[in-house]
């Protein structure tokens, strides 16, 4: 697996679709600062997942977009692409390429995408994380990697060699147990609050219950009062309403013959309306002539004064121009361009005369860098000889201090070793007074000591049998759980993957092959290479069960399956008699091959003789071509399961497990599991055994040590004596030992001193002698000189300058006159043009007004004659409609009157009809009262409690509410005693309180639920210990997997560090080795010749080299199949720079390195080089594939 390409669209400075194809081992990419190297790095990290804009050198992701420059606009969505060869299948997915794309919008939309199928970042980080790459992204070392390895925690270094073990997704699956589990606590905490609270409320909600059933039946005598009297009030409603309604007819009769006087006046007063319009046009006529003809004649007087007023303006004569004369200023222009002619030849004068000094001045200025230079190289000459000196002179001034110190620490070891002798020989004779008194007293050891160490011994050994037996029954308990685990896991790996799982069960199948066919240890896949494809295959009873089977499969459309037919045994062996089969060949074959029908048993209803009776396995391919050579010999398989049969070989270049593999595997994991199961019974029988003879062993022991105790009491003083005794020796003689060292340790510094002190003089003394010969003043003498040059040249060139842009500016000045006097020549011959139009225009004018005037004259007059008569036809037609309209009016108030009286009738009808509405609405809010409360209508109300009926009675009040309660009597409706029922039923409701009505269905609900709420609180609670057992799996998987992980890295640690710093040490430490979940990881370096092992402590190369050798041991113990550096190598030297080179060549034979870098020593050892500059803000690269 390798990256293959990597496309940046809209990516940081990358504006345009840029591919860079990338091929195994090394690629290398240069350019010069700026130019866009890293964010090449960027995009990589970007599209794997990287969630962090300050790990991509950005303040907020939507930086990444491309946003544009002088020349190119800001682009509106950056897109990378990454396709990756997985041509060896390390990715789980069944392609030979994977692309993975990653789209961020300007708006803030962001997509990722698998071979073009839209994903969740999940997805691509799960996809990534068993390669070892996952959202630390330790396989891509940028710039400030190294430190923030340096500067990182224990921890944070632990996650680097987690995420290389590809265990953070169990990190993950840890992470989402746990957020579920603490969910579920408080789901239990909320379920068990609720059913406490729902067991409270039972109580109440059954007294509850109890009082609404006896309100139930008083509510049912205040329904059947409340209906009485409702039925009587509706009757006596319906009774007023029939008489309202007869009076309102007498009353229509009346309004009738009024209605008919009011209509034959209305006909007389229309003929006179009649009338009154027919004089009404004649009018309006009259008035409209008189109001046009008025109109007309203000608006001729009007055009009248208009026209004269335009003969003044147009009668007045404008002033013509009075500016300069066109060709005079045109001559003036042309005297301006031939003195600009002039002007720009001294210009190109001037110019070569600059051009000629610029180039003198140039070679000043070489003269004066190169003497610079020299002066320089002579200065660092002397003041590194003058630095050595000094140095020197303080090394030897060191060391003749560190020769003063050792030998005072000598003098002062010396006195106290001396010391430590004299207190060691008193604490000695100390020591001997006490063993001689002792021995005086001290008896033969007592019976109670010896009985006291036999029971203790007893004891100790009971308890380590137990401890034994304990550690067995777990590991036998373990053995067991794992071996029924894998059975299982290996049973459903024997489920065929294909349509031929289908079959299973059904009738005529008889069973998968794989049972049915037995295999030696080491010869399955061999074995399952010779009966491909049927390892998967099932066992059909007939070939007309199978045919019947594979009908069915076509019709329903699914895919492929595979069948063998069982064999009748007895009527194969006839079959073979009768094709005269020999049986088996017996010829011996060489060391290495054994025959196929010898390592493989198949069941008498399975025929397979054909594929194996020739068939012979051999240990090596290279036996193949003697194999072949044997007589009887059809085919070969190798134990790896490849197979050659005439002329024809097939094999596989990767290990996989066949079905008769996991058949032999999972019948020896039964075998396994019951032996495990056996091993655990007769433990836990030995157990049982053990700890009662561990009891009796204990009470012994203590019995016995009650009895030593008293004895002990006795003892006690002169064994404390002894004991400090014994304790001032040994400590005397460990200060004498320790003093004896101090003193060994100080002679040998003081010798080394004095080495020291010798080779520093000598080293003096040579540097001294070995002066650098250099003449300063004659170097300091040329470059003043040519400094000096350059500077007048320098100042000779500004001079020619200056002039250059004079002459310039007069000849832009002389230009830019021409050109003014052009224009103002080009404005004036306009300015007469068109005061030539003008007046033409005035006379052309003058005369139109002066003929519009004398007409407007004339019509003046004709129209004031025409108005005149108009005005008095008008008033004639005024005076007859003002006749006509005395009479109308006479005739409407007539009409008034009679609306008058009218009126009065209808009030007097709309009062009984508000009357009766009123009486109607009472009706209809009667039976809408005895729907909405009693929900009868209003004829079955009336009919069944209407006054009509009697009323029945009860014989006494019901006290207890589950009685039921029939009427004895009845008699006649009486109002008031309906009324005084209705009001004592009230009563007794009242006195009941609140009643709950739903209280019957809300204390059943509430039981329901109770009982429901109990039941979930145990699936709460098997829940989470299934979880708790998950979180075990998860912590055991990541130990396994981090204790691996961390030993293979620390063991490539030490020999990439002994690499990269020759004779020094490295090692990497646990801080807490006791818990291997949560321990973090420290760096211990020592160079050669240094004593400190802290990082801190360490120069910034060797830190940076430090860094470099934890990251290349992770690499190394679990590779990636890719590696990013960028500028790694930047600050090492040449020596440090080939030892990484020559790391990065190990790392290049497993996996795929792209590095980001300045050196040319890194750019020799490369596979390819990608070119990256930039133009205007924009990247662009080229590319190299180096041979």
């Amino acid at each position: 697996m390798h990256l293959k390409t990597l496309t940046l669209r809209g990516f940081k400075s990358f504006a345009s679709a840029t591919t860079l194809r990338l091929e195994p081992g090394i690629t290398c990419v240069v350019g010069p600062n700026g130019s866009g190297k890293s964010n090449v790095v960027d995009a990589l990290a970007w599209v794997m997942g990287e969630q962090g804009a300050k790990t991509l050198r950005g303040g907020q992701m939507a930086d990444v977009i491309f946003a544009g420059t002088s020349g190119r606009p800001a682009l509106g969505r950056a897109q990378v692409d990454l396709t990756i060869d997985n041509t060896d299948g390390v990715l789980d997915v069944d392609y030979s390429e994977v692309t993975i794309s990653r789209t961020l919008f300007r708006g803030g939309g962001s997509e990722y995408q698998i071979n073009g199928t839209p994903a969740r970042l999940l997805d691509v980080q799960e996809l990534l994380s068993d390669t070892g790459m996952g959202r630390q992204m330790h396989v891509i070392v940028g710039q400030g990697q190294l430190d923030a390895i340096l500067s990182s925690t224990p921890e944070d270094r632990r996650g680097f060699i987690e995420e290389a073990a590809g265990v953070l997704k169990h990190r993950r699956r840890k992470e989402r147990a746990l957020r579920k589990l603490a969910d579920m606590d408080q789901n239990l905490v909320r379920v068990l609050d609720l059913t406490n609270e729902i067991h409270r409320q039972l109580g109440p909600l059954a007294r509850q219950a109890k009082v609404a059933r006896r309100a139930t039946l008083i509510q049912a005598r205040v329904r059947d009062a409340s209906a009485r009297i409702l039925a009587d009030d509706l009757v006596a409603a319906r009774d007023r309403l029939a008489a309202q309604t007869e009076s309102d007819r007498a009353l229509l009769h009346r309004q009738d013959a009024l209605q008919r006087r009011i209509a034959d006046a209305r006909a007389r007063l229309a003929q006179l309306e009649a009338h009154e319009l027919e004089s009404t046009p004649r009018v309006e006529q009259a008035m409209k002539l008189w109001q046009e003809l008025t109109t007309l004649h203000e608006r001729l007087r009007g055009t009248q004064m208009a026209a004269q007023e335009r003969v003044m303006i147009h009668s007045t004569l404008p002033l013509p121009p009075t500016g300069d004369d066109p060709e005079v200023l045109e001559e003036r222009a042309r005297a301006a361009s031939d003195e600009d002619a002039l002007l720009v030849a001294r210009v190109e004068d001037a110019r070569t005369v600059l051009a000629n000094h610029t180039h003198e001045r140039h070679e000043c200025e070489d003269r004066d860098q190169q003497a610079a230079r020299e002066l320089a190289r002579v200065n660092r000459v002397l003041a590194d000889h003058r630095e050595r000196v000094a140095r020197l002179s303080g090394d030897v001034s060191s060391a003749s201090s560190r020769v003063e110190a050792a030998k005072n620490e000598s003098e002062r070891a010396q006195t106290a070793y001396d010391e430590a002798r004299e207190r060691l020989a008193l604490a000695e004779n100390t020591l001997a007074k006490h063993i001689s008194d002792v021995d005086d007293e001290v008896a033969p050891e007592s019976n109670a000591s010896a009985a006291h160490s036999r029971a203790v011994a007893e004891r100790e050994d009971a308890r380590a049998r137990v401890s034994e037996l304990l550690d067995a029954e777990r590991d036998a308990r373990s053995d067991r759980a794992t071996w029924l685990a894998r059975r299982d896991t290996l049973e459903q790996s024997l489920i065929p993957e294909d349509t031929t799982r289908e079959l299973l069960g059904r009738h005529g199948v008889l069973g998968e092959l794989s049972s049915r066919v037995s295999v030696s240890s080491g010869y399955e896949d061999a074995a399952a290479a010779v009966l491909a494809p049927f390892t998967g295959a099932v066992v059909v009873a007939s070939l007309n069960d199978a045919l019947k089977e594979l009908q069915r499969v076509k019709s329903l459309g699914n895919g492929l399956v595979r069948m063998v037919i069982a064999a009748d045994a007895s009527v194969e062996s006839d079959a073979k008699a009768q094709r005269g089969d020999p049986g088996p060949v017996l010829v011996p074959l060489p060391p290495g091959a054994t025959w196929m029908r010898d390592v493989v048993t198949i069941a008498p209803d399975v025929d397979f003789a054909d594929l194996i009776e020739a068939t012979v396995v051999v240990e090596d391919a290279e036996l193949i071509s003697p194999v072949m050579a044997i007589p009887g010999v059809e085919a070969v398989v190798t134990l790896r399961g490849d197979v050659y049969r005439s002329g024809r070989l097939s094999g596989t270049g990767a290990e996989s497990r066949s079905i008769l593999a996991l058949r032999a595997q999972y019948e020896e994991a039964g075998v396994r599991a019951n032996e495990a199961q056996g091993r655990f019974d007769a433990i836990q029988r030995e157990l049982a055994a053990a700890n009662e003879h561990l009891d009796r062993c204990v009470k012994a022991a203590n019995d016995a040590l009650t009895a030593l105790r008293a004895e002990d009491a006795l003892r006690a003083q002169e064994a404390q004596e002894r004991a400090r005794a014994q304790s001032a020796v040994a400590a005397a003689r460990a200060e004498a030992e320790r003093a004896q060292a101090n003193l060994q340790r100080s002679r040998d510094q003081v010798e080394w001193a004095q080495q020291q002190e010798v080779e520093a003089k000598n080293r003096m003394n040579d540097s001294t002698q070995s002066a650098p010969e250099e003449d300063l003043d004659a170097a300091q003498k040329h470059a003043d000189e040519a400094s000096a040059a350059a500077r007048e040249a320098r100042e000779t060139e500004t001079r020619l300058r200056l002039e250059l842009r004079a002459i310039e500016e007069e000849s832009r000045q002389v230009q830019a006159r021409a050109r003014s006097l052009r224009q103002a020549a080009a404005k004036e011959r306009e300015a007469r043009t068109r005061f030539a139009r003008q007046e033409a225009v005035r006379v052309r004018e003058l005369r139109k007004a002066q003929g519009v005037a004398e007409a407007a004259a004339m019509a003046v007059d004709v129209a004031a004659r025409a108005l005149a008569e108009a005005d008095a036809e008008r008033e004639e037609a005024q005076k007859e409609r003002s006749e006509v309209s005395q009479s109308v009016t006479q005739a409407r108030k007539e009409i008034d009157a009679m609306n008058s009286e009218l009126g009065q009738l209808l009030s007097a009808s709309h009062r009984d009809e508000i009357a009766r509405e009123q009486t109607r609405m009472r009706v209809e809010q009667l039976e809408m009262k005895a729907m909405e409360e009693l929900s009868l209508e209003a004829e079955q109300l009336v009919e069944e409690f209407g006054p009509h009926n009697l009323v029945p009675v009860f014989p006494r009040d019901v006290e207890s509410p589950d009685e039921e309660v029939e009427a004895t009597e009845f008699c006649p409706f009486v109002r008031q005693e309906q009324e005084r029922a209705l009001e004592k039923a009230s009563r007794d409701l009242e006195r009941l309180g609140r009643v709950n009505p739903l209280a019957l269905e809300e204390h059943e609900a509430a039981k329901q639920r109770h009982d429901f709420l109990v039941s979930q609180v145990q699936d709460l609670k098997k829940s989470k210990a299934d979880l708790l057992r998950i979180i075990e799996d998860v912590d055991r998987l990541v130990e396994e997997a981090f204790e691996s992980a961390f030993a293979d890295t620390r063991r490539e640690f030490a020999h990439t560090f002994e690499v990269l710093f020759p004779g020094g040490q490295g090692d990497l430490v646990l801080t807490d080795p006791e818990n291997m979940l949560t321990t973090g990881i420290e760096i211990e370096a020592r160079p050669a010749g240094k004593k400190v092992k802290r990082l801190s402590l360490l120069s910034g190369g060797e830190r940076s080299l430090a860094a470099i050798a934890f990251l290349v041991a992770i690499f190394k113990a679990r590779p990636s199949p890719f590696y990013v550096m960028d500028e790694v190598e930047a600050a090492l030297d040449d020596m440090n720079l080939s030892r990484l080179l020559e790391i990065f060549k190990e790392l290049r034979e497993e996996s795929q390195l792209i590095v980001i870098t300045h050196q040319k020593r890194t750019m020799e050892i490369a596979d390819a080089l990608y070119g990256v500059t930039m133009r205007d803000g924009v990247t662009t690269v080229v590319s190299q594939k180096l041979a």
